[in-house]
């Protein structure tokens, strides 16, 4: 990848900082997004009319909430290749959270209209925006290893813990993995929330012990203070994990493996949808336990 030529689509929480490190990296950026107020923000990234414009660029990267998002984004880009394919060992970059089985078959979809000449990599991230904007995600790559070792000073700029996972999915598989830790241990100290303060404890003295502990992680470090001010302001939506976990548990269908955590959390997580707390913080999580909480109890005394 020697021209440095770069397509960024989708700029939102965590694809604006995202595109911005490449850019301040000394790359040439050109992005497409559906709004267009967020350009008069990002400094060096040059604005496209539609994704088929980013036909030409090396790599095309991919930052939407999900991949029928992104199929949708990039139907006419493959269009395009289809009538004129692009240069051979062009990469599209698939950095959102996704089904590592679809992430294969879009792979199809864009060989099969390419010609052969573009492939797709999945390379999801784990970090938040905070790592978004300090270029210290964590990217979990699904490529070959002579893709992996192309793309590998690009995703550097975003990321410092860039590791491949093995072939077309499995950086998608790891990111499952990544949410079902993330997911279950937000919703473990969200309980032990819920039932210090109920109880007459105090929250922030209890974590701050927690993390002295075995029980201390970069969930409590990270997520904790939300959850202890009951701060919810979007980060991630909640709603997205509840997306996420039911990749945990189609792969864990796929193989036989046993997730009786994911089988936990994917119900807990969709009673936050059904509480209309979607679109708010993952912390959010807490906030639904109290409000199942306060439910129980007044069951319990209107008995």
């Amino acid at each position: 990848m020697t021209s440095q030529r770069v397509g960024f689509v989708g700029l939102g929480l965590m694809g604006a900082p995202m595109a911005s490190n490449i850019a301040g990296a000394g790359w040439n950026v050109t992005a497409w997004n559906r709004s267009d107020t967020v350009f008069e923000r990002l400094s060096g990234v040059r604005r496209a009319a539609d994704v088929a414009e980013l036909r030409n660029e090396d790599a095309i990267i991919f930052m939407l909430p999900d991949l029928p998002f992104i199929e949708e984004a990039a139907a006419d880009l493959l269009q395009s290749w289809r009538n004129e394919p692009p240069e051979p060992g062009t990469a599209v970059v698939i950095m959102s959270s996704v089904s590592p089985t679809a992430v294969q078959l879009f792979g199809e979809a864009v060989h099969q209209a390419s010609s052969g000449n573009a492939a797709v990599v999945d390379a999801p991230v784990s970090g938040g925006t905070s790592g978004a904007q300090s270029g210290s995600l964590a990217i979990m790559v699904g490529a070959t290893e002579g893709q992996f070792e192309t793309l590998e000073p690009l995703l550097k700029t975003m990321g410092t813990t860039v590791k491949r996972m093995g072939p077309l999915g499995s950086g998608s598989l790891a990111k499952a993995c990544n949410q079902l830790i993330v997911g279950t241990t937000t919703a473990a100290l969200a309980e032990a929330a819920e039932l210090a303060e109920r109880s007459g404890m105090d929250v922030r003295a209890l974590y701050e012990v927690l993390s002295g502990g075995l029980a201390g992680s970069r969930v409590l470090d990270n997520v904790g203070p939300r959850l202890a001010a009951k701060e919810y302001a979007p980060t991630g939506p909640a709603k997205f994990m509840h997306k996420d976990l039911g990749f945990v548990v189609a792969s864990a269908e796929a193989v036989g493996s046993a997730v009786p955590m994911a089988a936990a959390a994917i119900d807990l997580y969709a009673e936050i949808k059904r509480q209309g707390l979607g679109d708010k913080d993952l912390a959010v999580v807490r906030q639904a336990i109290a409000n199942l909480s306060s439910a129980a109890a007044s069951t319990s005394n209107s008995n």
